[in-house]
Formats: structure tokens, sequence, C-alpha cells
């Protein structure tokens, strides 16, 4: 079976990037939208926004499932996998999710404020007993003790799967220090103060960085720079929402957004 051509990638589920596919799919572009399941989302959590236009006093929650069936109507396809990687192959954009690899013309990066740090051992044992991707790697730990490093209640969900494959599984979450140790390959962890032997550390992060996952992306600020058409420095790719800087608002989001998917439908 011949691989999809999408139009565009869109990195991230939230109002910019939700935006930005309603506008590629206004344009008839084909366009698949990588993100975890809004519950996930720091929005879905605020009790009450009330200044966006036309839907006063709305719970993120009930915003963001309002967005999401309107995307879905739009034809908007989605891959509810974590992200891992992306990187230009020719005139194309290649995207790796979960166990699965996506092709795109263009590429809108619409995945919030990375928070946070690498914690110390993690860039020096990355593929040495440090994951970021449970289905992808969790066979390799098959009988072995691992541990999980998560955020949501999303990433519970993800432990309690290499529970049916691991012999052990501790998960910790948000913790406030994480020390990774061992030789050649990890063999202990220290979270809080607390060491214990472990195989594998999962570390479950919602948003990696931007300028890890672009090598020579241009950041300002701590933030991706963009032009007004949204498109940053590295060809075929876009980026919008709180990424791009303050103020951290929907409407904002939206806006760049709707840019960005227009933008990269001028093909």
């Amino acid at each position: 079976m011949e691989e999809k051509l999408y139009d565009v990638l869109v990195i991230g589920n939230g109002p910019a990037g939700l935006s930005a596919a309603i506008n590629v799919r206004q344009r008839n572009g084909a366009v698949l939208v990588i993100g975890l399941p809004i519950e996930g989302n720091p929005l879905y959590k605020a009790h009450e926004i009330d200044n966006y236009l036309g839907l006063p006093r709305m719970s993120g929650a009930d915003m963001l499932r309002i967005m999401h069936k309107h995307a879905e109507d739009k034809g908007v396809e989605f891959c509810e996998e974590r992200l891992l990687a992306a990187y230009p192959n020719g005139d194309t954009w290649m995207v790796s999710a979960g166990s699965c690899v996506f092709t795109g013309r263009k590429v809108v990066f619409a995945g919030g404020v990375a928070r946070g740090k690498a914690f110390e051992g993690e860039e020096e044992f990355l593929g040495r007993g440090v994951s970021y991707c449970t289905t992808c790697d969790g066979m390799l730990y098959k009988g072995k003790e691992v541990s999980v490093i998560g955020f949501s209640e999303a990433d519970r969900k993800e432990a309690a799967y290499l529970e049916g494959i691991c012999s052990k599984v501790d998960y910790f979450e948000k913790p406030g220090s994480v020390k990774i140790l061992g030789d050649q390959k990890v063999s202990q962890v220290e979270v809080d103060g607390k060491t214990m032997d472990t195989s594998c550390v999962f570390i479950l992060r919602p948003t990696l960085s931007p300028a890890s996952l672009f090598p020579g992306l241009a950041i300002e600020n701590g933030f991706i720079k963009v032009n007004r058409s949204m498109e940053t420095n590295l060809p075929g790719l876009y980026a919008a929402g709180d990424c791009t800087g303050t103020p951290f608002q929907v409407a904002k989001a939206v806006g760049e957004g709707m840019m960005a998917g227009q933008s990269a439908m001028k093909i």
C-alpha cells in the first residue's frame, strides 16, 4: 500500500493546531493532526474562559470538544500518539509519532510551550535505557523492571500498558528531581532523593522542546521566531500558538493557526 502524502502535518491539537487544520481543509488540503488526547491539554483544565469572542463563560474542556468536533466534521484526520521526531526529507517532512511515520509537504508546529530542562543523565542514556515511547520500546523490556516519569492522567494509562509487559513498573508523576544513573546503559534512577534499580526510564513529557525537535530553528527569547505568515527560518515549517510567544490566549492561538494553515497551503 502506497504511503499517504499529506499536504500539511499539524503537531498539536489545541486551538492553534485545530485552527490550522481547519484552514487547510477549507482549501481542500489533506491534513493530519498529531497530538495526545485533548484531556492532556492544559486548556482542558480551565474552569472558565470568559475572553473568547462569542463563547463566554465556557470551560476549557467544552471549548476544546467543540473545536475538535468542528475539525472532525471538516474531514481533519487525527493521530493520538506521542510525538517522537520530525525531520526534512527533500521537499517533504517526515514526522514520527508512536510507532508510525507520516509524510507531509509542510508542517505546522502548534505544540505549546515546552517547560523544564532535560533530567540529569537523560541525553546521555537516550536509546540505552531512556525512552520517550512506551508502545515503541515497551517490548524491549519484557519481564524487566522499568520506571515511568509522567505528567498527566493519560501517562498513567501508558504506565498501565507497561504493567502487562514488564515485571515491575514504578510510576512517578511530576517529580521534583530525577537523576538517571548507569554505566554503558541505565541501571538505576533517583527520584526525589530515592534510588531504585531500573532497566529503562520512560519520560512522557507532553511537549518537546522545539529547538531539540527542529535543529537549526531560530529561537528568540525562548520562543519560536516567525514572520507575519507564521513561517519559521526552516523551509516548509510554520509555527503558531503559545510556542511563538505571549499573550497565551485562545484568540491569539486561533488567529495564528489560521495564518499558518493558510500560508502552508500556498504550495
